[in-house]
This record gives C-alpha cells, sequence and structure tokens, in this order.
C-alpha cells in the first residue's frame, strides 16, 4: 500500500506541474495578444521580444514605441543635501538665464 500511495503522490505533482505550465502558457499567449494589439509586430517578432525582455510585455511594448525608461532619483541621504541640491538647481537656472 506504501508503494501505491507513493505513485499517487508523484501523479498528482505531475498534474500540478501540468496545470502549471498550461497557466503560464496561458499567460504568455495573453501578453503576446496584448503586444500584437499594441504594436504593428508579427507573433514572431513578439515571441522573440518577450523573451528577450523576460517576459515583460510593458517593455516591449515601451520599445517599440521609443519611450525610454526612467532612471531613479539620486539617493539623499539627509534634509540638508535635498536643501542645498534643489538650490543649486534653481539658482543654476536663473544664472544661466542671465548670461543668455
Amino acid at each position: 500500500m506504501v508503494i501505491i500511495e507513493d505513485t499517487v503522490k508523484i501523479e498528482d505533482t505531475v498534474k500540478i506541474e501540468d496545470t502549471v505550465k498550461i497557466e503560464e502558457t496561458v499567460k504568455i499567449e495573453e501578453k503576446i495578444q496584448v503586444i500584437l494589439r499594441q504594436t504593428d509586430l508579427t507573433e514572431e517578432v513578439a515571441r522573440a521580444k518577450l523573451t528577450q525582455h523576460n517576459y515583460d510585455h510593458m517593455k516591449v511594448i515601451r520599445e517599440y514605441m521609443g519611450i525610454a525608461e526612467k532612471k531613479a532619483p539620486a539617493c539623499v541621504k539627509s534634509v540638508n543635501q535635498e536643501i542645498y541640491r534643489q538650490f543649486r538647481e534653481k539658482l543654476g537656472g536663473v544664472s544661466n538665464e542671465i548670461t543668455k
């Protein structure tokens, strides 16, 4: 009986893995359809771009439209650093306008 229970457990895990693979395939197909609706790419090119961008459909669409990724703002260590950074930005812009 122990052997029968082990085989049942193995079969259950295989079924769960198959279900996960099917769900992932469905999600990938949905992402490809989104890319095809938003761009003029063919299905093969969309699939290749999707794998290239680690299955992030938004990155594929942004690349197609030429939208650059936003860079993270500089890390501020203290409140005083932020205050003086803003002063430099404002006053630097003023001095550039005066010299023109």
